[in-house]
């Protein structure tokens, strides 16, 4: 099998992107998609020319297809990755795994059981300044890793035509956190290694929507140092993250698209050249070397229940007021 043959579950804006990606890649094609609105299907197969199915199973049931794309509400992922591991279809799952450790770990016992492949979107730490951060921490250029501070936010919620579930708190619990946090979180674990503690506030500033305006996280790593995240559905476009060590610093700003360090006894911090890369491509191609090639992808089953299980322990904390330690969720 030279090209991978990918069913598209929910097809909505995220869904598209993931399935135009995916024909970008040249390393699949989009051979069917299924939501329960019959012109969302209907606009979807006039793009891509695949066959839209009436139901969900009938895609899981169609031997054209070998894996499935799930783009859905995050409360939704469990269920329909068991159906698909059940049926021997591989799985990519758009971030987060799911919103409980529970659930991430039903997820990831179902597809182990069936021998297929678990892909979890988290394309972030794909990017070739966060690669070149790792690097640096790795061969120690950093000194000693003391910090780490991210943040990924956007104004999503102020969209008023932004989808009902994405404006649900139990789909989107502390804020901006499922949608975007996730991708901070899951770059300091690439960058760190797993969670230790997390204590966590989120709050509502002026009750625009339903959900939190505005999510803090500190972290304690079990390598050692401290991280922190912020995230924000509420306020301009940012993605970035910094690495404090003892050495010296690094800052990846604008998405990616800019790098800065400051080795230690340096006045201030100066720009590097840095590379481009399309990372929801990337990952796309990841998924269909899996299935054709029987690889394994970078943020599988543990990454994703890591990330599932700092988000429960930002839920817990920030209803509580009292840090949450990993080790009683995992």
């Amino acid at each position: 099998m030279d090209t991978a043959r990918l069913g598209i579950v929910g097809l909505g804006w995220w869904g598209g992107v993931l399935a135009a990606s995916a024909r970008k890649s040249g390393a699949a094609e989009i051979a069917g998609c299924f939501a329960r609105s019959p012109e969302h299907r209907a606009a979807f197969t006039a793009e891509y020319g695949c066959r839209p199915f009436d139901t969900y199973q009938a895609m899981l049931a169609d031997t054209e297809v070998d894996g499935v794309v799930i783009a859905t509400p995050h409360s939704t992922h469990a269920d329909l990755i068991e159906q698909a591991a059940a049926a021997g279809k591989h799985v990519f799952v758009e971030k987060p795994l799911a919103l409980t450790v529970a659930e991430a770990r039903r997820a990831i016992d179902a597809t182990h059981t069936a021998g297929v492949t678990l892909h979890v979107g988290h394309n972030k730490r794909r990017h070739p300044a966060n690669r070149h951060m790792k690097e640096l921490i790795a061969g120690g250029r950093l000194g000693t890793l003391l910090q780490l501070e991210g943040n990924q936010s956007g104004p999503a919620a102020q969209k008023p035509d932004l989808a009902a579930w994405r404006a649900d708190p139990a789909e989107c619990p502390a804020g901006g956190m499922a949608a975007m946090g996730v991708h901070i979180v899951d770059t300091f674990h690439y960058l760190a290694g797993p969670a230790k503690r997390v204590a966590a506030f989120s709050k509502q500033l002026k009750g625009w929507r339903a959900l939190d305006e505005a999510t803090t996280v500190m972290i304690e790593y079990e390598s050692g140092p401290l991280g922190y995240i912020g995230t924000s559905y509420f306020v301009p476009p940012v993605v970035a993250v910094a690495a404090y060590g003892s050495e010296g610093n690094a800052w990846v700003e604008e998405d990616g698209a800019r790098v800065f360090q400051q080795r230690l006894g340096e006045a201030a911090r100066s720009e590097q050249p840095t590379e481009v890369l399309d990372t929801t491509s990337d990952e796309m191609a990841e998924f269909a070397r899996c299935i054709t090639q029987g690889s394994q992808p970078e943020t599988g089953a543990a990454e994703g229940l890591e990330v599932a299980a700092v988000l429960e322990a930002v839920v817990q904390s920030s209803s509580s007021g009292q840090a949450v330690d990993l080790a009683s969720l995992r």
